[in-house]
This record gives C-alpha cells, structure tokens and sequence, in this order.
C-alpha cells in the first residue's frame, strides 16, 4: 500500500508540475503577443520629433492628450510634464487643430482633463481649443471615446511612446487613422516599475478587444467645437 500511495503521490505531483509548466509556457506565449502586437501597431506611425511627423494634406488633425496624475505626492510627474511640453510643442508647430485631454474624473477632487487643460493653457494654447474628456478613465476609454463621442478619426496621440504603442493598437481596432507623438521616456525607479506593469497591460488591452470590451461610461455625442 506504501508503494501504491508513494506512485500516487509522484504521478500526481508530474501531472501537477506539467500542468504548471504549460500555464507558465501559455502566460510567457500570451505577454509575447501582447507585447509584439503593441510594437507593431506602432511601427512608422510614431515620432519623436515634431518636426519629423508627417505634413497633414490640408486637414488638420485633432490631438488625443492622455491623462496622468499631475503630481506624486508633493512632486511633479514627470510622466503629466513631458506629455504636456510635448503637446505644447505640437500646437506650436501649427499642424493640429485642437485638442482632447482625455483623463479619469472618476473623483470630486481628483480631474486629470482640468488639469491638462491648465497646463496646456499655461504653455500658450488657447481655452476654446481644448475640449476635456473627464470618462478617460483607460485608454480603451480614451480611444473608444475618440470616435464614438467626439466624431474623430484623425488624431495625433500625445503620450509616452509604450503607451503610444498601445494607443496605436486599440485605434486600429477601431478603424481610427492615427500619427503619434512621443513625449520624453521617464527614467528611474518609477520608471521601472511603470514599464512592468506595461506587460500586463498589454495583455489586458489584447483581451479587451477579444472581447470588445466597451468603455466605462460612454455618454453622449459632444461637439469639439474647433
């Protein structure tokens, strides 16, 4: 019996370890396709530079801003201050025409479009150029939003280039024509830990479309108005 009970034991113990073995396998397979699909998206649609983008055919495009806290704590983030000097320096390049800061108001003192806004205003944009979108609450929302609330489908995404790259891939679900400027990369320990949880969310963002996953609150039709 002490044999049957130590084979049992073993063989449950193997079945158990490759079973384990093949979620991991499976988990590593799914982030690697999140991640590639993300990339791809992006790729020649993305610039660094203003002065490099593309020259519009007439049309100008609108520029999806996407929100962050403007500060950690007592100290700026450096994520909301170069998304914000990075906008400025696409406004005065003269090839948009006005812009959606996209963010969660999810709490009475919390508003990350109002606080886009200021900031934009402070760098020499105009008020009525700017329309706030307070139901950006992720970036699916942001961009489902885009297009289905504002009417947009030519847009110049203005955020770090990781969350541009993912940017780009919910846009081409959503049939939406894009250009993408990246704000300066964030480096140190915040860093760090941001580009982590990237990964996951990558896989979110992949299973989100599977699905078709709707945004948070959808609402209305809005004018931009610009």
């Amino acid at each position: 019996m002490k044999i049957f009970s130590v084979i049992w034991s073993w063989s449950f113990f193997k079945n158990c370890l490759i079973i384990g073995l093949i979620g991991v396998v499976l988990v590593a397979l799914l982030i690697w396709w999140a991640n590639k699909a993300a990339i791809e998206a992006g790729e020649g649609k993305l610039y660094d530079d203003v002065a490099k983008m593309p020259a519009e055919d007439g049309k100008k495009r609108v520029a999806l801003v996407f929100g962050c806290s403007e500060k950690i704590g007592s100290r700026d983030n450096l994520y909301f201050k170069y998304r914000i000097e990075a906008a400025a320096e696409l406004w005065k390049a003269g090839n948009i025409r006005g812009f959606i800061v996209s963010g969660d108001n999810g709490a009475e003192n919390y508003n990350e479009p109002e606080d886009m806004k200021q900031a934009l205003i402070k760098k020499g944009v105009p008020a009525e150029k700017i329309v706030c979108d307070y139901a950006g609450f992720r970036t699916l929302d942001s961009v489902v939003r885009l297009k289905e609330v504002f009417d947009v489908t030519e847009v110049v995404f203005v955020t770090q280039k990781f969350h541009n790259e993912r940017a780009a891939y919910l846009a081409e679900k959503e049939g939406i024509d894009f250009i993408g400027l990246n704000a300066q990369a964030v480096s140190g320990n915040a860093a760090k830990k941001t580009n982590t949880r990237e990964y996951l969310a990558r896989v979110k963002m992949l299973l989100d479309t599977l699905v078709s996953k709707s945004p948070k609150f959808l609402g209305d039709k809005e004018e931009l108005g610009f």
